[in-house]
């Protein structure tokens, strides 16, 4: 099912907080609504499963208008943050409570609970309360209660953000697995860029109500089209110089190092101030473009290593390698920069 959201307004009062949007999502894709606090994509979530009411524009499911149409009326699925199960009812009677309220048959009820409990894994839990379940083991089930009415479109509210670490690794590659076993078109709200980075075929940055960009992640790594974006993408996140372009090369004022550039992006913004972006897989010790500096923090991860190395001016470049047991915190370093994977952006933040 095609979701289109055409000049899509909305509005608290005197706040417009969404103002004329326009996204489209694939049939049979999991688009991922990413952004910090406040840029609007719950909002945009509650517009569509009809939540909220919209004061402009109009929602698409398919070729249907459903602007003013009622949530029962769209046939969504929505698994929300706190998992919102009835406490005194067992699992059994939580997955198929949505069944019920169409009075379908007990029989034909009880058939598809337990189909829909042996796709999210939890045949053995049917009998038990939500109050004895783990967090993980409850979001199985309000999964399986959102899909059991077979939606047109599952709609995820920060679906793992009350999980564990290592329950949110699990279900992130579960709820994947069962969207695109079903073929369901869905639609992530998160604010955590690994859970979108993993899960989405595609993802839509938020800020303030618009959408900075929409790409595949990989794409939208490699090419984000604003530092912001940039700086949201990525763990560890991305660093910054600020310089100048010269001579066709940038220039880091407090070392002297030249890093040379496109020779397009050295002609038209000769002389120019401009930030260079540095992702921490591109700073290492054999790295082509070497930058003094010295080793300010160390945290240990497992496999990988963070280092952050701050220059002369107290700007610091982080590098994440796999493993370096010679450095240590106060260490003077050149390591280097791959200037291939350089990304360069203007005075307004926009990557040239």
């Amino acid at each position: 099912m095609r979701i289109l959201l055409e000049n899509f307004t909305k509005k608290f009062g005197d706040l417009t907080v969404i103002d004329n949007m326009n996204l489209e999502v694939r049939d049979g894709e999991m688009l991922a609504l990413l952004g910090g606090s406040g840029c609007g994509k719950s909002t945009t979530l509650f517009a569509i499963c009809g939540i909220h009411r919209i004061d402009g524009g109009r929602i698409l499911f398919g070729d249907r208008d459903v602007t003013h149409t009622t949530s029962q009326e769209r046939n969504v699925g929505v698994v929300f943050q706190s998992f919102a199960l009835y406490p005194h009812m067992t699992v059994e009677q939580n997955i198929g409570f949505p069944l019920r309220l169409r009075k379908e048959p007990k029989e034909q009820i009880a058939r598809k609970v337990g189909e829909m409990a042996e796709m999210v894994h939890i045949e053995e839990l049917l009998q038990r309360r939500p109050g004895e379940l783990s967090g993980g083991q409850q979001q199985r089930v309000a999964l399986a209660r959102a899909l059991i009415r077979r939606p047109s479109v599952l709609l995820l509210d920060e679906p793992l953000a009350n999980l564990d670490a290592a329950l949110r690794l699990e279900m992130r590659s579960e709820i994947r697995r069962i969207q695109q076993e079903t073929g369901i078109t869905a639609i992530l709200v998160t604010h955590d860029q690994v859970e979108a980075m993993s899960m989405a075929d595609r993802i839509a940055i938020m800020d303030a109500g618009k959408i900075l960009q929409i790409a595949e992640p990989r794409e939208m790594y490699e090419n984000p089209v604003s530092d912001y974006v940039a700086r949201f993408l990525g763990s560890p996140p991305i660093s910054f110089l600020e310089g100048r372009i010269e001579d066709s090369a940038f220039v880091e004022p407090s070392t002297g190092t030249r890093i040379p550039v496109d020779p397009e992006i050295a002609a038209s913004h000769a002389g120019r101030a401009v930030r260079l972006g540095i992702r921490p897989e591109h700073f290492q010790p054999d790295g082509e473009v070497p930058i003094p500096g010295r080793i300010s923090f160390i945290e240990i991860q497992g496999r990988e290593t963070l280092f952050d190395v701050e220059l002369p001016d107290g700007t610091v470049i982080r590098s994440i390698q796999s493993a370096n047991e010679e450095a240590r915190v106060g260490q003077e370093v050149c390591w280097g920069i791959n200037a291939k994977k350089i990304m360069i952006f203007d005075e307004n933040g926009l990557k040239i």
